[in-house]
């Protein structure tokens, strides 16, 4: 690894969106990056290699399904076999199917549950078993949701799996800091991307969501008054990676400048 390295970090589901915009933000930091996404995004993924490689740093695309256990350990073999280590992961890829608790399917609720937990699980494991055996720490990062914090009633399936990452990002946490491993995650409100595009695009084509609608007592918007950019949500993700994020360890970061998260190196989990 070149000495201006600031090491080796991959970020998984990178081909668009919130993970694109965390993997162009890691290489401006001085990561060199390691790029994933499913084989459909394989052409998005080779082109933003470029991108990335343009900045100066080393890049590599590895195509797996992070929902397949054999993927995930050949997708951090591959990543350390072509950038020479692992320092940081960013279990990024999930995916979305609309739904409340009396109509989702049992197969969309399976589809969320192995690419969204599953595939987070398998990340932070095969990640962590690379960290522990260099020796040098590292970062592990995992994508919940606002609607990890509380309910989303249209969308229970996909709302039950961003509860779990965040049970999973704090017993990892508790389970790695020996190995100065630290876990957090992410929860990101209403931001611009293509998937949330689509949500409200469904949902002002629902009855039932829109009946619901009205039902709320108050209007979850933010206080700011727009939504945020995915260059928000790369901009905590910078943070929580970098050496001065060491004492935070188990948390749930709404945004950049969420006051719920505690440096306390994981004596309170949030």
């Amino acid at each position: 690894m070149p000495s201006e390295s600031k090491g080796v970090a991959l970020v998984t589901g990178a081909a668009q969106g919130i993970g694109r915009a965390i993997a162009l933000r890691l290489a401006s930091d001085g990561f060199d990056v390691a790029l994933n996404d499913i084989p459909a995004c394989e052409a998005q993924l080779n082109e933003f290699e470029l991108e990335i490689s343009a900045k100066g740093c080393r890049a590599c695309s590895v195509v797996a399904d992070v929902s397949v256990e054999e993927e995930v350990k050949g997708m951090i073999e591959a990543v350390v076999k072509q950038l020479g280590g692992l320092d940081v992961l960013v279990a990024n890829a999930g995916i979305f199917r609309m739904g409340t608790l009396l109509s989702t399917a049992v197969e969309d609720f399976d589809a969320m549950f192995a690419v969204n937990a599953r595939g987070t699980h398998l990340c932070y494991k095969y990640a962590a078993m690379q960290m522990i055996a260099q020796g040098r720490g590292g970062r592990i990062i995992g994508a919940s949701s606002k609607n990890g914090k509380r309910g989303l009633p249209d969308g229970t399936g996909y709302g039950a799996t961003k509860f779990a990452i965040r049970g999973l990002t704090q017993a990892a946490a508790l389970e790695l800091g020996r190995h100065r491993i630290t876990v957090n995650c992410y929860a990101p409100g209403g931001v611009d991307t293509a998937m949330m595009r689509m949500a409200r695009s469904q949902r002002a084509q629902d009855p039932e969501a829109i009946a619901f609608a009205k039902r709320l007592p108050t209007k979850l918007l933010p206080a700011v008054g727009y939504d945020g950019q995915v260059e928000d949500v790369a901009s905590i993700v910078s943070y929580l990676v970098s050496k001065e994020a060491h004492f935070i360890t188990g948390e749930c970061a709404l945004g950049q400048l969420d006051m719920n998260i505690s440096v306390d190196g994981g004596i309170m989990l949030s």
